[in-house]
Parts: C-alpha cells; structure tokens; sequence
C-alpha cells in the first residue's frame, strides 16, 4: 500500500482562514500580556475613597452579590501598599487582655482622675484632657457583671437594664424631678427633668405652640445641658434630630443613660474651647437650667412666679433678666416669644442689618478668620462670628435650606456656593447614589441591619454624609464624624442635610462612654492615619465604644484591610474579609466584624 502523506489528507487552507487564525491567536497573546501588566501594577491605597477623588466617573448598576459572598477571602499581602504599614510579627499575636474591672466605664479624654490636674475655673478640668502616647492603656474594656444585650428601639427609649449602667446617683439626687428610676433589674424614664415640672412632653408641646417644631423647618437641635436626653428623645416624635451633650460631672452617667437609650448624645462642656461643631449647624439651641453664665448666673425665665422661695429680691432677679436681654440685643437676636417657663430669641437670616448697628449695640466685633467652621480644640473668643455676606437685607447668609425630608437628598448649599474645592452638585448626586449602592451591599453580610437590631452608628470618615443619608431608611441615627485632619471640612455640608455629626482626631478617643454604639463603619479611615498613629489604638478605641454584640465595617485598601484583620483576632472579633461592591478584581476590600455571632454560639 502507497504511503499517505499529512498533506494529503487535510483541508488546503486558504488566506482568509489564514488570517483568522493568526489574529485570533494575536488577540489572544495581547490578552494575556495585558492580565500580567494589570496585576503587576502597584496600587498605594488613596488618603481618600475613590469615590471622592473620581465622582465623576459613570456609574454602572450593581450587582447582587453571588452565593458564595459568605465565604471569607484569604489574601497575602504582596502589594507595595503593605510597606507603608508598621509590620507584624509572623505567626499567631496574642490576645489583648481586658483591663482591670475599675475601667469598666473608663472614657480617656474625660478621665475623673485626670482632669484634677487643669483648673476648675470656666470648667476647664471637665473638657477634653487626652492622656499622652506613653500614657494610654492597650487593654480592652471590660464590661459590667450582669450585662445584658440592650433593649431595641424604641422599648429602649424608656428603659434600660440596670446592669448595663449600674449607677444609681443620679436616680437619688434627681428623684423628685423624675429624671429616671431604679425599679428592679430596670432603668425607667419616665420623662422628667429639671424644667419639666409635668413632664416632657408637657413642656415640648407647649413649644411647639410658640413656633413650628412641625413643619419640617426645625430639623437639628442643640441641647445644652441635656440630662438624660429626654427632651432629644421627645423631639423624634417630630422628626427633629438633637444632640444631646453634658460633661462627665458629679451625675456621671448622664450621657451613657442617653446612649443606653438609643438617643444622640455625647461629652462636651461650654467652656474654654467651642464645641466641635460648624458655624450655622444647628436650627435651634435648647439651654433648660444648663448653668451657662450667659450674664452671671442668670435667674430662670418664670422667676416672677417663683422667687418668694428663693429668699431673693425681685429687683434683683429683674436686673439679672436685663442683663440677659441686654447681651441677646447686642448678638443681634430678637426676642420673639416668652411664656410661662419658655422665652425664644431668634437669630438674624443675615448681619446686614446688625452690622451697621454694631457701634450704637456696643456689641462684640466679628471674628475674622478664613475657615469659620473649623471648631477643634479652638479657644473661644469674644466676637460673633460673621454670616456669609448678602447683598439685600431680604436674603437669606449661606443660602436657604429645604424643610425636612427634603433637605436630605437635596443639594446643600454650602455645595451649590462652591464653598468646598472639588465637591460639585453632581459629585454630590453620585456620591449618593454610590452609597446607596453601598449599603445595598452591606446588607448581604449583615442582615441584622433590615431586622432593626443596630440603633446607635457611627461614620468614623463620614465625607459628604452619604453612607448616614442610605441608612435613613432603618430605624438608627448616625454620629457623622469629620477627622479635623483631613483634606475637606465637609461637616457644615452633613449639616445642611439634617443629619448630625462632630469633628474628630482619631489619634485620640471620642467623646463619649464604653459600650455606646451598635455599629461602626470605617470607609478609608486607617489608611489616612496609617502614618499618624497606631492602628492597634484605633482599633482600640473602636473596641472600646463598641456594644458586645455590635458590628464593625471597615472599607480600605487590600493591603490594610488584611493587617487589620490580624489585630481584630487580637481583639477576639468575629471578622472576615469579603469583596467589596466592586468585585474581586478591584484592591478595595471589606473588612466585616460581626459579634453577634460569638454571642449566639455561647
């Protein structure tokens, strides 16, 4: 038999279906060269979240996450990224241990033991003291005997578990005011205070006779002096946000029965510093026996009716109401109602008017400066702060601002201004649309967000406030927090959307009680500090502010996310490291923390 040749039994080629082949496998290589050059780029994690520097980018929509999103992801940390992290030693770190049993309410900056040291005078020794890098404890806080997992919302707004906050001062020396009652195992509020004689919801009722707590106008309040936030926390029943703030003083616990309640609440005092909060936050101040010296210790508003008790002359209680009046015309404000225990002054849309009578008012001079919102650790000075300029008298300084809901979602004007460099109306828009992406996302690992189990969040890098505005639609408030180190002071924005929030080194330890916040949410915050301070004491500091059974997001580089994940198993938190919304292919991960999950296995 002839032999068969190869050619001779294959189909003759040709050049079309030469050319195919040869493309198809050029397409082919230049794929493959390109996968390498995608992974083998360097990608240093940005101080800020991509969404901020690079808004403008269109967004795609997203999608669910697949069945496996549950399982953890294992990375190694090849990435240049990781040398700009202090490094960990190899192998398994030990746990960090709990403190001694006496720190079991210990608050850094409001240390009783340390504000000894300041001067009483103003009430210098009750504002923030940190202590010293060389001072701090690196131990976890431990919890009280008998604590129990707080009641939720809104049970929680009248009571409490004794256990949780076993202080009993304040239910002594409050008694007759009604401010809260030990009854068993139980805190109860029953909604008294100093200056709700018959109660607050008396008191707020007769308010909003004076003017519109309703319409939606009113929507951030102040309240100085706050108790135990009873008034805040009738205040939601109009929709109007409060932040509640009192000292650490002699009833201790004030602040943290407000924060056990599921109320926004924090440590502050009125004193040498401003508060941590912008020019033009808030619609109203609320101040009820708050002990400010306004004019010396000015008498109560109701006085006529009272003062045969207080062994004082009326003429001199009425010289001491002038002297009130008297500094309230000189800031501009106009009296507009008073009644009964109750006197509102209003202040002037703008200083058009109040600057050209500033010389026949004697009144302090504005303040001049370039950044008037910034308020952390800066000292209090004798002059009022200026309005934007107008040009008419009729024009509302800084612009008009919408009636609650709206004003949520609407553009703040701070953004239509062009106040801040970079933050346009349409970076505005997508960033809330990026964040209601987000959330969507979150929900996936943490389905105890729709169940209404978190009351009490925190933004520990909050931007524009688009991760608090996405959480509006669950029963929770959100303390936004602006690092006063970062690139744009966007807290006066976060303002204008009736949301509340404060400015913050972390650094340094918040303002507020252990065990006082469900959920933590971190969105590029320890890449910026990674050359400022230890990430063991941030991590610290959230561990400390955190319930027992709460949750922590931390959205970051790759790289950080994974040497974070190896201090949360110092700290014994339930956590795995998962994708972030943009898929596995993209360096930013998340690091979830859910310690409900130990809870329940015990």
């Amino acid at each position: 038999m002839a032999g068969l040749h190869l050619s001779s039994i294959l189909p003759n080629p040709n050049r079309r279906t030469l050319a195919f082949i040869f493309l198809t496998a050029l397409l082919c290589l230049l794929s493959y060269l390109l996968g390498i050059y995608q992974n083998s780029r360097s990608s240093l994690p940005s101080p800020l979240p991509a969404h901020r520097a690079a808004a403008d980018c269109l967004l795609r929509p997203l999608p669910r996450p697949p069945s496996s999103a549950g399982a953890d992801l294992d990375f190694l940390p090849h990435h240049y990224a990781a040398t700009a992290l202090p490094p960990l030693p190899d192998g398994d770190l030990p746990p960090i241990p709990f403190c001694a049993h006496n720190f079991t309410d210990y608050c850094p900056c409001q240390d009783p033991t340390r504000e000894r040291r300041f001067p009483m005078h103003n009430l210098e020794h009750r504002e923030r003291h940190c202590p010293a890098p060389d001072e701090r404890v690196r131990c976890r806080i431990p919890r009280p005997e008998g604590y129990r997992t707080p009641l939720p919302w809104p049970a929680s707004r009248d009571r409490a578990w004794f256990a949780n906050v076993p202080s009993k001062r304040l239910s002594i020396a409050k008694a007759e005011q009604n401010w809260v009652r030990v009854e068993g195992n139980w805190l109860v509020f029953p909604g008294g205070g100093t200056s709700f004689s018959q109660g607050v919801k008396w008191y707020v009722d007769q308010m909003a006779k004076l003017f519109p707590l309703k319409s939606g106008e009113v929507r951030t309040v102040l309240d100085i002096g706050c108790g135990v936030a009873s008034f805040g926390g009738h205040l939601l029943d109009y929709n109007i946000l409060t932040m509640s703030v009192a000292p650490r003083d002699v009833h201790e616990a004030q602040v943290q029965f407000a924060l056990e309640r599921g109320l926004p609440a924090m440590l502050g005092v009125l004193s040498v510093h401003k508060l941590p909060y912008p020019s033009r936050s808030f619609d109203m101040v609320h101040c009820a026996r708050c002990l400010i010296q306004w004019a010396g210790f000015g008498p109560p508003i109701h006085w006529k009716r009272l003062y045969k008790g207080w062994q004082r002359k009326p003429q001199d209680l009425q010289a001491e109401q002038n002297a009130i009046e008297d500094l309230a015309r000189r800031l501009c404000w106009k009296k507009v109602s008073e009644k009964d225990t109750i006197a509102v002054w209003r202040k002037p849309t703008n200083h058009l008017h109040c600057s050209k009578k500033s010389k026949i008012l004697k009144s302090p001079p504005f303040c001049e400066g370039t950044d008037l919102d910034f308020a952390w650790y800066k000292k209090i000075e004798l002059c009022i702060t200026p309005l934007p300029k107008v040009e008419v008298a009729e024009d509302v300084a800084g612009g008009s601002l919408e009636k609650w809901p709206r004003r949520l979602n609407a553009a703040p004007p701070r953004i239509t201004a062009g106040s801040i460099k970079g933050i346009t109306v349409k970076t505005f828009y997508q960033d809330n649309q990026i964040w209601n992406q987000r959330v969507v996302h979150y929900e996936a690992y943490l389905s105890s967000l729709k169940e209404g189990k978190y009351r009490n969040i925190m933004d520990m890098n909050a931007g524009l406030g688009g991760f608090a505005a996405a959480m509006s639609k669950y029963p929770v408030w959100v303390m936004n927090v602006i690092p006063a180190d970062g690139t744009n002071n966007t807290l006066g924005i976060i303002y204008e959307r009736g949301l509340i929030g404060t400015y913050m080194n972390w650094c340094e330890a918040f303002s507020t009680y252990p065990r006082t916040y469900d959920l933590i949410h971190a969105d590029g915050l320890l890449s910026m500090y990674i050359n400022k301070c230890d990430i063991v004491d941030i991590l610290l500091e959230m561990d400390r502010i955190l319930r027992p059974e709460g949750a922590v997001i931390i959205r970051d580089h790759v790289d950080v996310v994974v040497k974070t994940k190896r201090v949360a198993e110092q700290l014994r938190w339930q956590s795995r490291i998962v994708h972030s919304e943009k898929g596995p292919f993209h360096p930013e991960k998340l690091l979830i923390v859910d310690n409900s999950i130990a809870a329940s296995a015990n």
